[in-house]
């Protein structure tokens, strides 16, 4: 894969919004104000295990956090990644590790490299877009 190649055609997005269940969200903690936040409240409402991920490992709307991906004891169908975009390949490399189905790299945040390891070791991967403007986009009928 190239570079400039666009990752997250529509039945890879499709797949990973309407098919999985749990998704841990790296960067969540209890800022209301932060995107994360917002975007993990509308993974919820819209059916999904939200697991928060973040160093202080909050637990955010009754759901315990975790310091790190490797400590989540269960299977994870979907790593989300709100960090900056020189932090995202450790993140994915992990998300690699602990066998997750897929990477979801948010609007912002690009890391070609890491979504070509990602990719190469079997993962679905969308990078660079946000599940709140694709689901209605693909016309998912989820709510707002």
């Amino acid at each position: 894969m190239t570079p400039s190649m666009r990752y997250g055609d529509d039945d890879t997005i499709r797949h990973l919004l309407a098919d999985t269940e749990v998704w841990a969200v790296v960067g969540l903690s209890n800022d209301t104000r932060r995107t994360a936040y917002g975007i993990a409240d509308y993974l919820r409402r819209n059916g999904k295990r939200v697991v928060p991920v973040h160093p202080s490992a909050p637990t955010v709307a009754g759901e315990r956090g975790y310091a790190t991906l490797s400590e989540i004891p269960f299977a994870v169908d979907v790593v989300d990644l709100f960090v900056r975009s020189e932090l995202a390949g450790p993140v994915v490399d992990e998300a690699v590790k602990i066998g997750a189905g897929g990477v979801w790299l948010q609007l912002g945040v690009r890391d070609d490299a890491a979504a070509v390891r990602a990719a190469e070791a079997g993962l679905d991967v969308v990078m660079d877009t946000c599940p709140a403007m694709e689901a209605p986009r693909l016309g998912l009928g989820w709510t707002r």
